[in-house]
């Protein structure tokens, strides 16, 4: 078995270790998620935490809806060698998902306009992210189903 990567790169099943920055990807995606939580742990300024980041309440859906293929893909990094099939299409979930989230806000903005440098912000993390989850060659590989010949 000629392994790609450093053997330090793999975990003790053999599969390629996630990088760092997915994980900060799958945040970022589930942001609305996350949001969410600190404004329901935080009763007396939660309202005032979702009103700042999503003064539209039909924005604050949208961000629910699209942030669970990020907490999907938070399970299924789990499940990698249990549901290859699965695990392997995931990657190309999580670049709709991006790239949906990504129109839904510039199309916010131009329909609301620009009060906040928040959407603006993130639109531009969001494309950021999108850009890597497509052209990562390492996180590509995190995706591949297992060699059955390295066994």
């Amino acid at each position: 078995m000629q392994l790609k990567y450093h053997p330090d790169e793999y975990d003790l099943r053999g599969q390629l270790r996630l990088p760092l920055l997915f994980w900060l990807v799958l945040l970022l995606q589930a942001r609305t998620w996350l949001i969410f939580i600190m404004a329901g742990a935080s009763r007396q300024q939660g309202d005032a935490l979702l009103s700042l980041f999503y003064p539209d309440p039909q924005a604050f859906w949208l961000g629910l809806v699209l942030g669970i293929p990020a907490l999907a893909a938070l399970l299924l990094t789990g499940y990698r060698q249990r549901w290859p099939r699965v695990w392997q299409c995931w990657r190309g979930v999580l670049i709709v998902a991006l790239l949906l989230a990504s129109v839904s806000q510039a199309w916010q903005m131009q329909q609301v306009g620009l009060a906040s440098p928040l959407p603006l912000l993130f639109t531009l993390f969001d494309l950021l992210c999108l850009w890597w989850l497509w052209r990562s060659p390492r996180l590509r590989d995190c995706f591949l189903p297992p060699d059955p010949h390295d066994e």
